[in-house]
């Protein structure tokens, strides 16, 4: 009670006790008026005397009234404030929209597991629910409310005796359920706890379907607390999302390791691409059969201060998932361009460009801004598109491509034959050059069938009017048959390994002098002293 609600009440008190006080004073007036009190008089032998007596009884009827009147209220008051008190609690340690305990409870509970480990041991479920967001964005929040109080509903059905369901948050669950059966029954609720939320949940003439990956650790003296705990059941279930959700994984103590190295491993890349410790590589594309260079295409090399030269499968899908892959790129690309702007004018630039980039609607603009600010000419420059970025978002994808292709950008569709591409994304998007992946090229000269698939994705390019490019070429019977089919150009280790500017231009300077076959422009091939000596010479 607030101290204006209490002067409140004890100003409606007063007033009450004063009205059943003047109430009292009617009665004794009435009963003297209408002689009710002359028997009294008469046993007191005093009327004076008599009367104080009536008035005071009186009073005194009234003021015991009060005070009863005073002692319901109060005890209504305190039932009221109890049942208030046991509502809020009860509201504090459970989630509104399900019913089940919330995170507070949960922890509470795992607490007191904690305390009976010696006569009951116990386990936590953490469950993600996955394909939540699209339901939410597709049929609105009343669909994705429907969703979690389906689950919860079935959760609580799967729940063993002496078990507690939770909802921590957002589309998280969690079950403390006893080990009564051993990590058989575990494994035998986890994967029921999978199959029933895969169940299709109907709502508004719909079918909703949401999926389960589920983390499970067992409750443990080992861990400092229950946020510990619930933590340990977390990482596993990271690490069952990392390997294809819809699934289950139990805790690892390697797991937090991991997960510790991927943080280390995330801070390292942000400051890594702040201070420019990421610099762009360059490996040449040669043109076939002649083996001369025509172009180069941009490579990411992370010069680690610990670990040297870290290679790109190792930081850009870290970059992808953390969302620093764009600054990295308009960064590399930024750099590449000042460093070619010396080179041959008849050298074109690839640069990769990943496939959630080009949901943004400003990237035309934005590396047309890079092109201007360094002077490179947008005909110099070729963009690489995988496949995958075709099926996230086509219509988008097209904008893009097209505003580029306005510019002068030329578009290669990269890593061809791996992914989802159709003969209407070729058709539809008019890329200027498809690039055979490596895992094709590898085995031509060994698999029949492979062979086949090469020579039908370069001649598929041909009757399209796209040029072919065949990557990860490593022998010179390679690079014969492809030449045969009609393959425009190659690369690969047989023509050079990635290299940084200061390798590339002295290569490029003993190219230009001719001291320095095209075949043999592998760095490899050639020691670099002898690469520097002709290039001065020259």
């Amino acid at each position: 009670m607030t101290k204006a609600t209490i002067v409140q009440w004890r100003k409606g008190e007063l007033y009450e006790t004063l009205c059943l006080l003047l109430i009292g004073a009617g009665i004794w007036f009435v009963g003297i008026t209408l002689g009710s009190f002359d028997v009294l008089h008469e046993a007191v032998q005093s009327y004076r005397l008599g009367d104080f007596m009536i008035l005071g009884a009186c009073m005194g009827v009234a003021i015991c009234g009060a005070s009863i009147r005073k002692s319901i209220l109060m005890r209504r008051l305190m039932l009221e404030r109890d049942a208030a008190a046991a509502n809020a609690e009860a509201i504090a340690r459970h989630d509104g929209l399900t019913g089940l305990a919330n995170r507070r409870r949960f922890l509470e509970e795992i607490e007191r597991v904690r305390g009976q480990l010696s006569t009951e041991l116990s386990a936590v479920l953490l469950i993600d629910l996955d394909r939540f967001k699209p339901v939410n964005d597709l049929y609105g929040h009343a669909a994705g409310n429907a969703v979690l109080c389906a689950v919860a509903e079935r959760l609580t059905a799967l729940l063993p005796p002496g078990g507690v369901a939770a909802r921590l948050g957002g589309d998280e669950f969690a079950l403390l359920v006893p080990l009564s059966h051993g990590s058989e029954g575990l494994t035998r609720l986890a994967q029921g706890v999978i199959s029933s939320i895969a169940a299709p949940i109907n709502w508004s003439q719909n079918e909703l379907k949401v999926g389960a990956t589920v983390g499970v650790a067992a409750v443990s003296p080992d861990y400092i607390d229950a946020d510990a705990i619930l933590h340990a059941a977390d990482l596993a279930m990271y690490q069952g999302k990392k390997e294809g959700r819809g699934t289950y994984r139990f805790f690892r103590s390697a797991m937090d390791e991991e997960l510790r190295a991927r943080a280390r491993l995330e801070a390292e890349l942000r400051t890594a691409i702040e201070q420019g410790a990421i610099e762009p590589f360059y490996q040449p594309v040669v043109a076939l059969p002649d083996k001369q260079i025509v172009g180069l295409e941009v490579l990411a090399r992370w010069r680690h201060p610990e670990r040297g030269l870290v290679s790109p499968t190792e930081f850009i899908p870290v970059a992808e998932e953390t969302g620093m892959i764009a600054e990295l790129s308009y960064n590399l690309i930024r750099r590449a361009c000042i460093d070619a702007r010396d080179w041959p004018a008849h050298l074109i630039l690839a640069v990769n460009i990943a496939p959630h980039q080009f949901q943004d609607v400003w990237l035309a603009e934005r590396i047309l801004a890079i092109l201007t600010e360094t002077g490179f000419p947008p005909g110099r420059l070729e963009v690489e598109i995988t496949e995958s970025a075709l099926i996230q978002d086509l219509e988008a994808t097209r904008a893009t491509l097209t505003s580029l292709q306005r510019l002068g950008v030329r578009i290669a569709l990269d890593d061809f034959g791996t992914g989802y591409s159709s003969l209407y994304h070729l058709r539809e998007l008019k890329f200027d050059k498809l690039k055979i992946d490596r895992s094709y090229v590898d085995a031509i000269t060994m698999s029949d069938e492979r062979a086949k698939l090469v020579d039908a994705i370069i001649k598929l390019g041909s009757s399209l009017g796209l040029a072919t490019t065949a990557e990860g070429i490593e022998t010179d019977a390679s690079v014969e048959w492809l030449s045969d089919q009609g393959c425009d150009f190659g690369q690969g280790y047989l023509f050079g390994r990635a290299m940084p500017k200061s390798e590339m231009d002295d290569v490029l300077a003993a190219v230009a002098s001719g001291k320095l076959p095209a075949a043999t422009i592998a760095p490899e091939a050639v020691p670099r002293e002898a690469i520097i000596t002709l290039a001065r010479a020259s």
